[in-house]
Order: C-alpha cells, then structure tokens, then sequence
C-alpha cells in the first residue's frame, strides 16, 4: 500500500516541489494550502483547502485524509509566512500572525493526526530556516524568533516520539529560489533550488526510525558555521 504524507502550504515553491517529488517516488499525496493547487493529480492525490490561520482547518483536513487513503504516514509542515520587521517595531497582531501560521498551526496539524503517526511510526519533516539558528540582522529578528520556535517544535515532537518510533526532523534552509527569497538581491540561479530541499525531505522521509536525523542545516554559500 502506498505511504501517505500530508504537506502544508503546497501549491507553489518549495511545497510544490516536495509533492512533485514525493509524487514521483511513488508516494500519495495530500495537499493543503490556501491557493488552488492544479499539479501533481491524479488517484493518489487529494487536494484541499487549509488555512493555517484557521483553527478547525486542520481537523477537516486530516479527516479527508483518512476518508481518501485510510492512513497517514508522514507530514511535511511547509507552510509558513516571513516577516522583515525588527522585534522592536513588530507589534502583537504581527506577533501573533507569524507565530500562528510558523509554530501553532504546525503543532495543531501534528496533534490532530498523531494517532496515525505512533500506529505507523511516522515521519514528520518541519520545514524551519537557518534563521532558526542564528539571527543575523534586525530586520530578520522576528522572523527568527518564529523559527527558533519551530525548531524547538520539530525537537520537542521527535522526544514525544521516543517510544513510539514517530521521527521528527527540522529541515533548515537559507535562501532558497522561491518568492520569499525575492528581495535577497541574489540571482536565482546561485539559490539553493526547491528541487534541491524536494531531495532531502524525500531522503528524510524513507529513512528508517533507527536512523533519526534531528536537523539538517542547508546553505546556498559557506558562512562561519553554516
């Protein structure tokens, strides 16, 4: 039977292509994201709305899931939204919107459809950032604080894993060749791709639960440590 991954935040970018090649790999797929989503289709794709902002979307969506498949293996916590403020000039509606969607959506997603996870011992990928590693100006401190969270996420689901065998890997890209990326003033093509990001969830995901890999940090240069 094939195994079934839901992904966030699906229908462009590095979303896109994670379905593309998980879809290649012979995997089912299970889409959410706000925008219509066209490619991949077929049988073993399931496309639906969600919403990481609205909480209830992510029950809906699950439970699609299952009614499609039967099963959940493994989900790819894609979706995310970037700020350019500084953490002195975001106020708390910002606040509250990036960590809704980076850190609390993410964490609804997971709890929702854990049971699936612990019965199959899942796989969950969160697709993080190096700024969740470093802070490397004022203008990415906020965003950074959201992902330091969501680091911190992807390490606290793979400790509530430990018996169950659900693994749990934070994947941490720089800039990467998407609209996100858009005004780093870096020609695309020297970017990591979303192909390149498409490879290493792939990679992720087939590993077996005795090879857990907690964070994988991606560049698209060498930096001191990153």
């Amino acid at each position: 039977m094939q195994p079934v991954v839901m992904i966030s935040g699906a229908s462009r970018g590095i979303g896109a292509a994670i379905a593309h090649e998980l879809h290649s790999a012979g995997w089912a797929l299970s889409l959410g994201a706000r925008s219509p989503i066209t490619q991949p289709a077929g049988p073993a794709v399931l496309t639906r709305h969600y919403d990481a902002l609205e909480p209830g979307s992510e029950v809906a969506w699950a439970q699609a899931t299952l009614a499609r498949f039967g099963r959940i293996d493994a989900v790819v916590h894609n979706a995310g939204i970037h700020s350019r403020k500084t953490l002195l000039e975001a106020d708390d509606a910002e606040f509250d919107a990036l960590f809704g969607v980076n850190v609390k959506a993410p964490l609804r997603l997971t709890r929702a459809i854990w049971p699936e996870l612990a019965a199959r011992r899942g796989k969950i990928v969160t697709i993080a950032s190096l700024s969740g590693k470093r802070a490397k100006s004022p203008g990415s401190s906020f965003y950074a604080l959201s992902k330091f969270a969501a680091v911190g996420l992807a390490h606290g689901l793979r400790q509530c894993g430990k018996e169950s065998g659900v693994r749990s890997t934070a994947i941490c890209p720089g800039f990467v060749a998407t609209e996100m990326a858009a005004g780093a003033s870096i020609p695309p093509e020297d970017l990591t791709q979303p192909s390149d990001v498409a490879r290493i969830v792939r990679l992720v995901l087939e590993l077996p639960a005795t090879a857990s890999i907690s964070e994988i940090p991606v560049n698209w240069t060498v930096e001191d440590c990153y």
